[in-house]
This record gives C-alpha cells, structure tokens and sequence, in this order.
C-alpha cells in the first residue's frame, strides 16, 4: 500500500541530475584541455579517479529514489485487530433552504449549522452517524456510519444550490431519517434538525411524534435570530442584491423558534439555541452521554505498518557516504586495479 503516491513525481530529479552530470563532465574535459594535454593532466593528478565521479553519481541517484520512496510511504501489515463498537446512531439533518444564507448569524446561518455538526462529531467516540440535506424535499447524502471523515466531506459539501425545489420539509426529513436507521436491536436513535425554523408543509410535530414509536428521539438546533435577515444573491462571493418576494419587496427571513419547539417536544427531544456553537454542541454532547450504548459492530481491520523509515535511513546513510567518498583514488583499490586505471 502506498500513502502518498503524488510524491513520486519527484523520481524526475533523478535523469535531470544525470544530464547535470554529463554536460558538466563535458565542460571540465574542454576546460582542461584548454589548460593542458591528457599526459600532462595525468602527471599534475596522478590520484585523480575516472571511476569515482560515476560512483558518486550512483550514490546520488539511489539516495534521491531512496528519500522519495520514503515520502510516498510504504505500508505492509498483516496484523489484524477485532474492534468492538458501542454508541448511538445518529442522523443529522440540515436544512438547505435559501433562507439558510441569511447572514444574521455570522458568517451565515448554513454555515453556522455545517460548523455545529462538524463539532458535534468531533466529540463523538463509536457512534454510527448519517447525514440529510432538506429544502422543499428531503435527500440523503450520507447513510449511517463510522467513517467521521466522510461525514465531514459529505458536510463540508452541502450548499442552497443542491436541490430546485425550495421550501423547508422538515416533515420529509424526519420520514426519510426514519428510513436511516438499519439496526433493529439499536435501542437509542437520534435525529437532529439543523433549521431556521421556517417549515412551509406543517405536520413535522405529528411525524417527530411517531418517530418515538421507533426509538428515535428528536432535537432541534435553531439557526438565525428572531430579528431576521435578508437573503443575499452573490455571484463569485459578491452580493449582488437580495431576494425580493412577488410584489418586489426584500424577503426578511426570521429564526421560527415556535415550530422546532414543538416538533422537539413531540419528538421527546429538546430545542436548543444555536447561537453560541459551543454552547449548542454542549447540550448534545451531554445528552449522548447519558443514553445507553449498544453494540452495534464488530470488524476486523487491517493495520498497515508503516515502511518509509528504512528507506529515509537509508537515504541518509547514502548522503553521508558521499559526502565521505572523495574523487581520487583508494590506495587499496588501485593495487587491485579493478576498473584498470592508470597509475602514477
């Protein structure tokens, strides 16, 4: 297995140093034949080795390969380990309506519900997690897992521009989470909606309610202020203007405290104020840490170990040898004359 093969890219360094080579070894033969005749140059350097500069050059080249292997990273493993998991599952569900651009709340209420979730797994241990996006309709994006980077790709990703149809269902959220939830002996089920509250299909409460039937129980986070704000049209980040409604007057879209209320209390859950996310994200964490964890996996995973140690180690000690190797020859190799030079 290998990390990070971009890196062997870099392994181009190596027939660039060689062309170095050769065109400098071109340069200092017309440069010395311009000086003095080849007898002559023998006689001024008698040590001089015709084998060393090449062997150099081999050095070089194996302790480049050798330190871009290391950044590439080789894994092997053969080492299996049973890993146990024991949590709650839990389905966020975030609302991607227009009025979720409103910038009341610093730097936009859809911001400000992305950064919420994002800490929330952060302080998650070994719950499974699954991820709605909702507008006029609800659809998945991520289903229940373990795998938290993919929760925050999936995450990060989520913007007003990923469903036509407008609106805010939460009502289809809660139906299509109900669908999310693939453990029958899971006993704690989570849903929690991300929203400003405007919900233009009603009958949330209702669904939030039978949702406890199954096990789920329902919170809420609201996002916005009861003041409001304008939803702003940008083009390359740039507000261009603001939505207007029919009769050409700015939309003000304000946080529906009323409507997640009650959908929370008839979820047997509870509304939270996601202003402050610290604070938001506290409220959420403390309630999952009173919920009982059921086992709900048992994997066997692969742990590869990493290699690039031994190759950077070895790129090292090629460094070194060359700083140590010096051009001329070695006493004991020319009595043995291997590479038939040419004595004084």
């Amino acid at each position: 297995m290998l990390e990070e093969k971009k890196y062997f890219y870099l392994l181009m360094i190596i027939p660039i140093v060689v062309l170095v080579f050769i065109l400098l070894q071109f340069w200092k033969r017309s440069a010395q034949r311009k000086f003095a005749n080849k007898q002559l140059l023998e006689r001024l350097s008698p040590e001089k080795s015709t084998f060393k500069p090449i062997l150099k050059l081999v050095i070089w080249c194996l302790a480049i390969g050798s330190l871009v292997v290391a950044l590439v990273n080789p894994k092997i493993g053969t080492k299996l380990e049973t890993v146990k998991r024991e949590g709650v599952d839990i389905v966020f569900a975030v609302d991607v309506s227009k009025s979720m651009l409103a910038e009341d709340i610093s730097p936009s209420r859809l911001d400000k519900a992305k950064r919420i979730v994002s800490e929330i797994i952060n302080k998650l241990g070994s719950d499974r997690i699954g991820i709605i996006a909702y507008a006029g309709r609800a659809v998945p994006q991520l289903p229940i897992t373990t795998d938290f980077s993919a929760a925050k790709m999936f995450l990060a990703n989520l913007n007003t521009n990923m469903l036509s149809s407008q609106g805010t269902a939460i009502d289809d959220a809660i139906r299509l989470a109900k669908t999310y939830y693939d453990d029958v002996e899971q006993t704690n089920r989570v849903l929690v909606i991300i929203s400003d509250g405007e919900d233009h299909t009603g009958g949330a409460g209702q669904l939030a309610e039978e949702a406890t039937k199954e096990g789920i129980k329902t919170y809420t986070i609201g996002v916005g202020t009861a003041k409001g704000g304008r939803i702003p049209l940008k083009r390359r980040g740039i507000v261009e203007s603001y939505k207007r409604d029919l009769q050409g007057e700015v939309v003000i879209t304000r946080l529906n405290e009323k409507t997640l209320k009650n959908i929370a209390s008839e979820g047997d859950g509870e509304y939270i104020d996601g202003t402050v996310t610290e604070d938001a994200v506290a409220v959420i964490t403390d309630q999952l840490s009173t919920m009982n964890k059921t086992e709900f996996e048992a994997k066997k995973f692969s742990e590869f170990q990493d290699q690039f140690q031994w190759f950077l180690g070895l790129g090292i000690f090629l460094l070194l040898l060359d700083v140590f190797l010096l051009e001329r020859k070695t006493a004991w190799l020319r009595k043995l004359n291997l590479f038939n030079e040419k004595g004084s």
